[in-house]
């Protein structure tokens, strides 16, 4: 009832600022959640894929059995490619949350600027090696996977050519927002992993992914990795950028459920894949 009185007399600013204040603090605990989850798949492939590619130790991926064509003997260029892959990915995960911290892009700039520059080049050569094993060296399950997950590939260079150009250009405020485009696409199968394993754990098994790893499931798994957190950022911008009271309230509920939704993902990510692997290192 006051919350009512408040709107009809026309008294909206305290309500606003809290409005306010929910939407930003639902926004920093996503984020804080994304970033450990980001930082843990980082540890794994730091420690998995770091010692066995600089080292030419790819035998070593083949302890993972649920690799698609991690190791092929006599495949060196397409090894070396999927650890290339790798590393890059591990840069993504761990560069790309620095890149959203407002008090380090206020203290070092320079620092945001280059670490933004690298992480660019970086998603994009995620991207092209990504593309390049699915299409020539043939790392997927069937097709429609194929072509699903190459749609994330193209709109990391989309997005990212488009931050950099913005950037050029001087225009912040698109730049900041192709630059969080460019951050969701890029970490796409970090948000696939956790998505799998997080309907594993509250599904309790692996109903709908299918023999063959084509299920439903994964179908569904593999258009919303990137699809799903573009579409929340932009309700999220729109709402902190032009919605009201009850908007950025709503938004505010909306990111705190998909934060702990990805709680549930990054942990039974790290019990049932990443903890394991690395315990037989």
């Amino acid at each position: 009832m006051a919350l009512v009185s408040q709107f009809d007399s026309g008294n909206t600013r305290p309500v606003a600022r809290v409005a306010g204040l929910l939407l930003s603090r639902a926004a920093v605990f996503w984020l804080a959640i994304a970033t450990f989850g980001q930082w843990l798949f980082f540890y794994y492939i730091a420690l998995f894929y770091g010692p066995s590619t600089l080292t030419g130790n790819f035998q070593l991926w083949t302890r993972k059995h649920s690799l698609l064509k991690g190791y092929v003997p006599g495949d060196l260029a397409g090894n070396l490619a999927f650890g290339v892959h790798a590393l890059l990915v591990a840069y993504v995960t761990l560069g790309g949350a620095l890149q959203l911290v407002p008090r380090l892009r206020a203290m070092a700039p320079r620092f945001h600027r280059w670490n933004g520059r690298i992480f660019i080049v970086t998603a994009i050569g995620v991207s092209l090696t990504g593309l390049y094993m699915i299409w020539i060296r043939g790392a997927t399950t069937n097709m429609t996977g194929a072509i699903i997950i190459s749609g994330n590939g193209l709109l990391i260079v989309l997005f990212a050519a488009l931050a950099w150009r913005k950037a050029l250009e001087r225009d912040f405020v698109s730049h900041r927002r192709w630059a969080l485009r460019t951050y969701l696409v890029a970490n796409g199968q970090w948000f696939f992993r956790i998505m799998i394993f997080g309907w594993i754990l509250l599904a309790r098994g692996e109903a709908g992914l299918g023999k063959n790893f084509d299920g439903p499931v994964v179908v569904a798994c593999e258009f919303g990795c990137y699809l799903a957190p573009l579409a929340v950022l932009e309700l999220y911008l729109r709402a902190k950028e032009d919605g009201g009271a009850p908007a950025r309230i709503a938004m505010a509920a909306v990111l705190t459920i998909f934060a702990l939704l990805m709680a549930v993902g990054i942990f039974g990510a790290y019990t049932i894949a990443w903890h394991p692997v690395l315990k037989r290192l």
